[in-house]
């Protein structure tokens, strides 16, 4: 029994048709799913009557439900911890800037991988989510706009950063990327949709072979290899320099730049040298570095690196021609934040 939400357009244009549905009936449902929020068969009126009671019989549209949600203190990010069918919960956050509206999604509950800084890591691994759970977590954020549902304020901007690594989920994580690009549905730009690794090297060069028209976050934190795997694990695997090689590969293959993630934490790795080391690692690939002072987490006692060490650490990078952000830190205070997503309720109750 299928959900529809886990169905690309073609895919659902094969389904209706096996269900004596033609192409115009296709069309109809996918503008009900993805332009009109309808979460119901029954909902889809001008469908014929034997269409709606086969899909009814044969199809699924299991709803996320909403167990908490909480606001940060200037109502511009709000987190949503959503339940799953099986009982498990994933969280979603939706952030708003500049008049266009960001939902960062999760592509598994949980995560295998354990970088030591991260809350998901910390709390292990549950499951991946299918292409459907992916999907409704972008339509439940859209659908959650309620009365800012004009072209004003949009949403816009998808990035898989929530919860989970999105290249160990990757069959799922890409189908769910090109529904969320169609042009019949929420229409997202493919480059709005950025996509965040710590590093599976096997997915970055699928993605570079398979030319998927996203953009490529990867998460270094470290320019030596024994310092990364001491934060993230997944260094053992996929060691630093065969990283880079990936990184390399893409950058070529899809003439693409690719932004690196910097967590900047104090004493470890916000010096001189590392700033240094990581202008050496990257020369030679189309990037853009942007530095993310930690967020705090219950299961390490690191602290985030300073403004000064920051201001240096990004003036050094300047220095050898990168291009250098500090990201804003949005949510800190309701655990929205980079690293920060647990899947659990917080004390600040649903508002």
């Amino acid at each position: 029994m299928p959900n529809l939400n886990d169905l690309t357009r073609t895919q659902l244009g094969e389904w209706i048709a096996s269900c004596g549905g033609s192409a115009v009936h296709a069309a109809r449902v996918w503008r009900y799913l993805y332009r009109e929020g309808v979460r119901e068969v029954a909902g889809m009126h001008d469908l014929p009557a034997r269409l709606r009671a086969r899909m009814a019989e044969d199809a699924e549209l299991p709803a996320l439900e909403l167990e908490d949600k909480v606001r940060s203190d200037d109502d511009l990010t709000h987190k949503y911890l959503l339940g799953l069918a099986d009982g498990r919960q994933i969280e979603t956050v939706l952030m708003r800037m500049r008049g266009r509206l960001t939902a960062c999604l999760s592509s598994q509950v949980g995560c295998p991988l354990g970088c030591v800084f991260c809350a998901t890591g910390q709390m292990g691994f549950g499951r991946n989510l299918s292409t459907g759970e992916i999907v409704a977590q972008a339509l439940y954020v859209d659908a959650a706009r309620g009365d800012r549902r004009d072209r004003r304020e949009s949403l816009r901007n998808i990035v898989l950063m929530g919860m989970g690594e999105p290249l160990l989920n990757y069959d799922a994580v890409v189908r769910a990327m090109e529904i969320l690009r169609d042009p019949g549905g929420l229409a997202i730009g493919a480059k709005q949709i950025t996509l965040s690794t710590v590093g599976v090297v096997p997915g970055i060069v699928r993605l570079a072979d398979e030319a998927q028209p996203c953009s490529l976050a990867v998460s270094l934190h470290a320019a030596d290899q024994d310092e990364r795997a001491a934060l993230v694990p997944a260094a053992r695997t996929w060691p630093l320099d065969v990283l880079m090689d990936a990184c390399r590969y893409y950058a070529a293959k899809v003439e693409r730049r690719i932004f690196f993630e910097w967590t900047l934490i104090a004493g470890r790795n916000d010096s001189v040298r590392q700033a240094q080391a990581l202008a050496r690692l990257v020369r030679g690939i189309p990037a853009q570095i942007n530095l993310i002072p930690l967020n705090p987490t219950l299961g390490y006692r690191g602290h985030p690196g300073g403004d000064e060490a920051g201001q240096r650490f990004r003036s050094i990078l300047r220095d050898h021609g990168l291009p250098v952000s500090i990201r804003q830190r949005r949510g800190i205070e309701i655990a929205a934040g980079c690293g920060q997503l647990a899947g659990e309720p917080t004390d600040h109750g649903i508002g």
